[in-house]
């Protein structure tokens, strides 16, 4: 009887795996379900590098015109206004990581197959570090300077206008003290200011309804769990975003609640507060990041998704040990258009471990 096979190094099993690897990473990610092709979305991924080749993206911004315009029968021409155009640039970069069985004897004293343990394994690792890249990058941790770690460019300091700190005040991240914590005050300031700027902080327009997203670390939302002045956290589960329409967004996936059109997540990367003079890492302070529409953007290299991940597996020493590797050509930035910031506001508060 003849029977039809395909060997793990057969170039459609090498696709598969690529794929599934991609595919499970970018859903372990906290910023997976952000993800998405167009200017509306919190985190827009760009395709020129995917069909092209070249090792950068440059994406222009356009401001809004402010002339009066002209009334009646006035002269138009030579009353035209300019545009004022803007642009970022995003670099991609090739990471890779790889595994390796120690040999077949080792293999033969443990249940697990060497090749679905290097998946699972190279998976976390996949998903750890894109989120660690992001966040890196929304909270402006310049004090990590291995741009490994902050998605293959260097990150860049939050401007003085997209800055908030705790506490009046206050206008460094070593300035905090310990009553200076996370409340809904800031996050009332924050809404003010992505309204007030110019160009404004784009809200996400989910089922017609202006939202924003904010992501607080563990220790912050500890702090606002035990504000109960005012019914902090008692405003917060009023609008808890339960049941409903609009909560099929993915946006108000596995979201704490909801306070003035802000929707709260906690994740444990968000980054520590950084001294301004020294540079040094605070542990006892972290930056939330407000973020709108645009805030970061994330391109690939050619090959596009989900395709563009590389599965190498190869054999060593006689085809004693087994190695699996898996790489990816990738950039990850904050948006950032004439030396400012474009959709992210920093909220540093002091946020000690319970």
């Amino acid at each position: 009887m003849a029977l039809t096979n395909f060997g793990v190094n057969s170039p459609l099993a090498v696709k598969l795996w690529r794929k599934r690897l991609f595919s499970e990473s970018l859903k372990a990610t906290w910023f997976g379900k952000f993800v998405g092709e167009s200017a509306d979305s919190l985190i827009q991924f760009t395709t020129e590098t995917q069909k092209d080749k070249g090792d950068r993206v440059t994406v222009g911004l356009r401001m809004q015109l402010t002339g009066a315009g002209v009334q009646g029968d006035g002269t138009l021409e030579g009353n035209e206004e300019a545009l004022a155009v803007y642009s970022d640039t995003i670099a991609i970069d090739q990471l890779r990581h790889a595994v390796r069985s120690n040999g077949k004897m080792s293999e033969q004293r443990v249940p697990m197959e060497v090749r679905d343990e290097a998946m699972a394994g190279l998976r976390d690792w996949w998903a750890d570090r894109l989120d660690t890249c992001m966040f890196n990058q929304l909270c402006g941790n310049t004090a990590q300077t291995d741009t490994r770690y902050t998605g293959n460019q260097a990150t860049t300091a939050p401007d003085t206008n997209h800055r908030l700190w705790a506490g009046p005040g206050i206008t460094t991240d070593e300035g905090l003290g310990t009553g200076d914590t996370m409340s809904l005050a800031l996050i009332d300031k924050c809404v003010a200011r992505a309204k007030t700027f110019t160009p404004m902080i784009r809200p996400l327009k989910i089922k017609g309804e202006d939202k924003w997203a904010m992501f607080l670390h563990p220790n912050q939302v500890y702090s606002l769990r035990t504000n109960i002045n005012a019914g902090q956290w008692l405003d917060i589960q009023k609008a808890a975003v339960t049941g409903g329409q609009i909560s099929e967004n993915p946006i108000f996936s596995g979201a704490l609640g909801e306070y003035n059109g802000v929707v709260l997540h906690e994740a444990v990367r968000v980054q520590n507060g950084i001294h301004s003079s020294t540079g040094a890492v605070l542990p006892n302070v972290r930056r939330a990041a407000f973020c709108g529409a645009q805030a970061a953007l994330v391109a690939v290299g050619r090959g596009g998704d989900p395709d563009n991940m590389s599965w190498i597996k190869e054999y060593f020493d006689y085809q004693n040990q087994l190695g699996v590797s898996a790489g990816m050509i990738f950039g990850i930035k904050k948006t950032v258009f004439n030396s400012a910031d474009f959709s992210v506001l920093t909220v540093s508060s002091y946020a000690a471990t319970p």
